[in-house]
């Protein structure tokens, strides 16, 4: 019986037994946990400040906008040069992000207009830095381990939330938000320590894109050309934009539906819990198959409609795992299945068209779902979401069949 579990637990973390894959893992956790601190107190800063969910949706415009225009271009610039090197340098100055928006918070003079220009300025830094980080991950695994390593990515990334949501929502009364921006600044040493720390000699060294030609033309070549990538490409855009807006749509729910803004924070610790069930069942898989992509999109819009209309928070926190669960097994899948069917030269350039198939279209959904709490309700801005996973989880399988 010993075995069996030991074998089972060496399938889902077989990466683990790298060790560049280990020490980018552990910087990666203690600096996520950091990121998730600073998004759930600058969600709780701005609503409490205006008390509107349309705000929210427009800081996630600001922070994800850069994406939307530099994501595809920084993929490029990924594949063409040292993706080290810029993750370095990106990790510094976000830590400087943070640190400044601590600095403004505590001081008395922040306002929802510097929040605006410093989620911007995050949005900036990150298109640089998400795949240049993402992209040197392919480099620390051989390429038959690809597929755990990214799901073990997204497990480190949306599992840290258990512990950054929950931290937060605890520390934000004694504290406040200033200070929790500033560990979150502070959180960035971890992943920079991680980053210097890797044996080069151990490293499987990237197939460098020739300078010249057409990069981002090329990579929306090929996926327009592999009919697995365009149907998982065109359904992850399209859930990714509406369906995956809690920051936005969950304080209102909260404070209106559940009667406490701090509901929020606990529940996105929760979401937390199934985002690392997921990420680590997907992780299990050698080879992601578009049936497993489709069916948690399918459990994603489910866990969506439930929790957006339970009746208390304790009934939403029932539906917040398998609405984690289901959102992160859909990130994993896409991420994995990116580099199943990707040429060694275009791996960054596609692992940058997913994160702007899922960062850079939450300019479009955020304040949508913000101004649907506003007018419409709370609960809606939530279950619209799980509507539109449904229906798309519908059409891939007709287009997959």
């Amino acid at each position: 019986m010993t075995d069996v579990v030991e074998q089972k637990h060496a399938s889902v973390f077989r990466s683990l037994k790298y060790f560049n894959a280990r020490l980018f893992f552990f910087g990666l956790l203690l600096s996520n946990i950091g990121t998730w601190l600073q998004l759930t107190a600058s969600s709780l800063l701005i609503y409490r400040l205006t008390g509107n969910a349309a705000d929210l949706g427009y800081n996630v415009a600001f922070q994800f906008l850069p994406m939307l225009l530099l994501g595809t271009w920084c993929g490029a610039l990924a594949d063409r040069h040292n993706r080290r090197r810029i993750a370095l340098i990106s990790q510094a100055l976000l830590a400087v992000q943070a640190l400044l928006l601590g600095v403004l918070d505590l001081s008395g003079v922040i306002n929802v207009s510097m929040v605006y220009a410093l989620s911007f300025l995050l949005g900036i830094i990150g298109a640089f830095e998400n795949p240049a980080r993402r992209g040197l991950l392919t480099e620390l695994v051989p390429q038959e381990e690809l597929p755990n390593a990214m799901s073990l990515n997204t497990a480190v990334m949306t599992g840290s939330r258990i512990f950054g949501a929950a931290i937060a929502t605890a520390l934000i009364g004694p504290l406040g938000t200033g200070w929790l921006f500033i560990l979150n600044g502070l959180s960035y040493a971890a992943m920079i320590y991680g980053l210097t720390g890797l044996r080069k000699a151990e490293m499987y060294p990237a197939t460098v894109r020739p300078a010249g030609g057409s990069p981002v033309r090329e990579v929306f070549s090929y996926v327009a050309g592999n009919r697995r990538l365009l149907t998982m490409f065109s359904v992850y855009l399209v859930v990714s934009t509406f369906s995956f807006n809690f920051g936005v749509a969950l304080p209102k729910l909260a404070d209106r539906s559940w009667g406490d803004d701090r509901a929020f924070g606990w529940s996105m610790s929760v979401i937390g819990i199934g985002n690392l069930i997921g990420a680590l069942l997907t992780a299990r898989l050698r080879v992601v198959s578009l049936r497993w992509f489709v069916g948690n999109i399918a459990l994603l819009g489910l866990a969506s409609i439930g929790m957006a209309f339970a009746a208390n928070f304790w009934i939403a926190f029932l539906w917040s795992v398998p609405l984690g669960i289901g959102g992160a097994a859909m990130i994993a899948a896409g991420n994995a299945i990116s580099q199943q069917e990707s040429p060694p030269d275009m791996r960054g350039r596609l692992l940058a068209l997913t994160a702007v198939a899922f960062l850079g279209s939450t300019p479009i959904g955020g304040p949508i779902t913000g101004l649907i709490a506003d007018i419409v309700s709370p609960e809606w801005s939530l279950a619209y979401g799980g509507v539109i996973a449904l229906v798309c989880a519908f059409v891939a399988v007709l287009a997959w069949r």
